[in-house]
């Protein structure tokens, strides 16, 4: 027998969606500020994933300048009819913890899932987490959590199902609060289904934290009223702090050509030395049975989710392995490197300019949440080690560019080229630790260097950064080894909901656009 070892899909991939179509599995992933929104990962087996496409590519579809951080895009729902796919997702514009909220919910659609995706049709905007569904009467729903502002305890005010009309493009009818969620409370991440006459209903509840959880209702009307599930929750590392997936939650269901069912969940791993999650939210699998009396199980029993996993009846099918360094060749950025908020035009960067080098022209700060010159791709592994050569003159300490370890613009480690009116040219870090800066050194001068070699190396909660003037010279360790955990939800400030990333960036803080070129970036995997 062969096992699916989870998670699936590593390192901030939070809220999965996934949709089989033939013999195809996908899988749809939040983003938050991260662009380009939405990834969408692939598998023949439910064993290997690959990440295939971005479908929010286009500033006409998202355009998050000014979002706040772990705002943006949130639980997308992928869906499939008549040979359209189907992508739901929320653009978040503000998140005030317990107060408002400001969530604008929208639909894009395509004939073919990695090709190019149409202009997003306005939904609602009454809560967050939209999900379609498609009932075998043609007509189409859609659910999605009711935010009421009004008082603490009830936030979670209850799962809202209105039509949606494919000719019209928009909701039709008035919403209906049809499910109020169970005594779990924070009810949200609804799915729709049907199976053997019932409308089963599947949302995330107890919070995404330490006490997520699956929870099932069903009903014979799609309008109910819902009979809870009462074994609730199907799902849930709650209760037990041992488990090596926690924060178990927020789940979607899909079955095999041979009647298997499995399902995918949000989870988290935490480091022992802090217990923090510097991988962020991932994604895992269970398999699923359905009992004689119509409930939704794990086939081994109990609701703890397993780190191994019996793979279907399916042919395995492995996917290339992707080279490690990337070496700028293309005139398109790899598809595992992201920005903040918005794609980085010509004005910002360019591949083209200097063949085999990436150009980034310097712009703002990195605690801005407009325009920054950064590109970067998530920690999807406790051990790593990212490295970049850059070649960049600095006329003044406004400018500077180079290696950065980050989660949002609160919390970051930074070891930059920039320029001293004493020392000249220089290197030294910049560190933020939920908006308090900290320089860990001493500028160090490198006057006359055309290029800087830089590096980090990341061992669960240990950040070591190195440079080099050469390649292939020795590199030396440069500051402190900082503390990685605070890279993570669970160390920053208010509502933090993504995960570590390492990457690039050039800032120019005086105006004038100075540009710095990246010859090549490193990502390798530790053991």
């Amino acid at each position: 027998m062969s096992y699916i070892i989870n998670p699936i899909l590593p390192g901030f991939n939070p809220d999965p969606s996934i949709l089989r179509v033939g013999d195809g599995y996908y899988i749809a992933t939040s983003t938050f500020e991260w662009f380009p929104g939405v990834q969408i990962h692939h598998s023949k087996d439910l064993i290997h994933w690959k990440l295939i496409a971005h479908p929010l590519n286009r500033v006409s579809q998202l355009n998050m300048i000014g979002n706040p951080c772990s705002g943006g895009v949130w639980a997308p729902c992928l869906s499939h009819s008549d040979g359209i796919f189907y992508l739901i997702f929320t653009d978040v514009k503000s998140l005030d913890g317990w107060g408002f909220k400001d969530t604008h919910n929208y639909l894009v659609t395509a004939t073919e899932i990695d090709g190019e995706w149409s202009e997003p049709i306005y939904l609602n905007s009454s809560g967050f987490d939209p999900s379609l569904f498609h009932d075998d009467d043609g007509r189409k729903w859609l659910v999605n959590m009711l935010w009421d502002y009004r008082s603490v305890q009830k936030l979670f005010a209850g799962i809202v199902l209105q039509e949606y009309s494919v000719m019209e493009k928009r909701l039709i009818g008035k919403p209906i609060n049809f499910f109020k969620g169970s005594s779990l409370g924070i009810t949200e991440g609804p799915h729709l289904y049907k199976y053997n006459g019932y409308y089963y209903l599947m949302t995330a509840e107890g919070g995404t934290g330490s006490h997520h959880a699956v929870t099932m209702a069903r009903s014979k009307n799609i309008e109910g009223p819902y009979e809870i599930d009462p074994a609730n929750p199907i799902l849930t590392s709650r209760h037990d702090p041992t488990l090596a997936l926690q924060k178990a939650g927020h789940a979607s269901i899909v079955d095999t050509p041979k009647g298997e069912w499995y399902m995918v969940h949000l989870c988290g791993r935490p480091i022992p030395a802090t217990g923090r999650y510097i991988l962020g939210r991932e994604t895992a699998i269970q398999k699923m049975l359905w009992t004689e009396d119509g409930w939704f199980r794990l086939e081994n029993g109990g609701n703890k989710p397993q780190v191994k996993v019996p793979a279907p009846k399916l042919p395995e099918h492995k996917w290339e392995a992707e080279p490690v360094r990337d070496d700028f060749d293309s005139e398109r950025l790899n598809i595992h490197f992201a920005t903040l908020r918005i794609p980085l035009d010509e004005d910002m960067m360019s591949l083209k300019e200097r063949h085999g080098f990436l150009r980034l022209k310097g712009k703002e700060s990195l605690i801005s949440t407009h325009r920054q010159s950064l590109v970067a791709r998530r920690q999807q592994s406790f051990k790593y080690t990212a490295s970049t050569c850059v070649e960049f003159e600095p006329e003044n300490f406004q400018q500077m560019a180079g290696l950065v370890c980050i989660y949002n613009s609160q919390n970051f480690y930074y070891i930059r080229v920039s320029r001293d009116e004493e020392l000249g040219k220089c290197i030294g870090i910049i560190s933020a630790q939920n908006m308090v800066f900290n320089q860990p050194i001493q500028d160090i001068g490198i006057e006359g260097w055309k290029k800087v070699y830089f590096r980090a190396t990341v061992d669960f909660d240990q950040l070591q950064f190195y440079y080099s003037k050469d390649e292939d010279d020795h590199w030396i360790p440069i500051g402190p080894v900082m503390d990685a955990s605070t890279l993570s939800d669970d160390f920053s400030n208010g509502m933090g909901f993504t995960g570590a990333f390492v990457g690039i960036c050039c800032q120019d803080m005086s105006g004038n656009d100075k540009h710095a070129d990246f010859d090549w970036f490193e990502y390798v995997e530790r053991v």
